[in-house]
């Protein structure tokens, strides 16, 4: 018979190609996030708009959760991207800062 390894193969492959997804679409999410930060130093926008913050986090907990996955590992996720994402915003806008000073 089949050694439990072998019974696992495919679904650690399925396993693989999701997360190679996940990444894929993380990638894309970021380009977007980058635009946004141009966008927002072009026009003083703040990087981090609390309530923003909060409605991205909690949307996607609450559709995490209406397809029975747990919303806290959802909301902790997101609050690390998030926090990843603000910073990328804040470090786009102070390298414009930079060249509207130096450039």
């Amino acid at each position: 018979g089949k050694s439990h390894m072998e019974w696992i193969k495919p679904y650690r492959q399925k396993i693989n190609d999701l997360d190679d997804q996940i990444i894929d679409l993380l990638v894309e999410r970021t380009k977007v996030i980058r635009e946004v930060g141009h966008i927002k130093a072009d026009k003083d926008i703040p990087a981090v708009i609390p309530e923003r913050v909060e409605e991205v986090r909690e949307r996607n907990a609450k559709r995490a959760e209406e397809q029975g996955l747990d919303p806290e590992l959802i909301r902790e996720l997101y609050t690390r991207l998030i926090d990843y994402s603000c910073n990328l915003e804040d470090d786009i806008k102070r390298a414009k800062a930079k060249e509207d000073i130096f450039g």
